[in-house]
């Protein structure tokens, strides 16, 4: 799979040497070349597989998957400069807002949608970026849970391949509007991480959750 990364910092870093190393194609992109390039080259060295560096545009152009990896207040210019080559395109969204700022009305996975018409599926979101360099992240033995909240099918499709790629397990979130759930979702537990709690031990296992199933 040809993977365009709109973003060369530390979760472009992490996943994209994780799936370079798996056999995918990976491009990696940031406002400046040289810096990009660097990180390309260090990935490649990591990965033990070529990984290019281009523009945002370059990295929308080359990806079947364009992965969105950028702070939250480059969000909208790294779309614009992006561009049409976005449009139609299968888009992982790994954004987080400032926890503490965060604002229950605005949704990343629903702006990038709205800006670039391409099918979002909201990912990769909940864990630090160090956890994804885990080669798997595993705990206690159990492989890691990733939830995707998405509405196309081929796009989510896609998403499953990449989170299964990186030896964890693809979760079904439910429909694009429930990616504002799993942004409000890591911002509370974000939170409750940077005071120092363990937001794992909030929830009991799922044989201790009650009675569920369909009706």
């Amino acid at each position: 799979m040809r993977i365009g990364i709109l973003g060369a910092g530390g979760m472009a870093d992490a996943l994209g040497t994780q799936w370079a190393h798996a056999g995918h194609e990976v491009m990696v992109s940031g406002r400046d070349l040289g810096r990009s390039a660097a990180q390309a080259a260090r990935m490649t060295a990591a990965a033990g597989a070529a990984v290019r560096a281009g523009s945002y545009a370059e990295a929308g152009g080359f990806g079947e998957v364009v992965v969105v990896a950028v702070r939250e207040e480059g969000l909208l210019d790294t779309l614009q400069a992006a561009g049409a080559a976005l449009r139609g395109k299968a888009l992982i969204d790994v954004t987080n807002a400032d926890p503490l700022k965060y604002d229950l009305t605005r949704s990343h996975a629903r702006l990038i949608g709205d800006v670039t018409g391409g099918h979002v599926v909201k990912a990769f979101n909940l864990c630090h970026v160090d956890v994804w360099r885990m080669t798997p992240p595993v705990f206690d033995g159990r492989p890691l849970a990733v939830p995707l909240c998405g509405d196309a099918p081929e796009a989510l499709a896609a998403a499953r391949t990449l989170v299964a790629d990186l030896g964890c397990t693809p979760v079904d979130g439910g429909g694009l509007e429930r990616a504002a759930l799993l942004e409000a979702t890591a911002a509370f537990v974000i939170g409750l991480w940077f005071g120092g709690a363990d937001a794992q031990a909030i929830l009991p296992p799922l044989a201790s959750s009650g009675a569920h199933g369909s009706s």
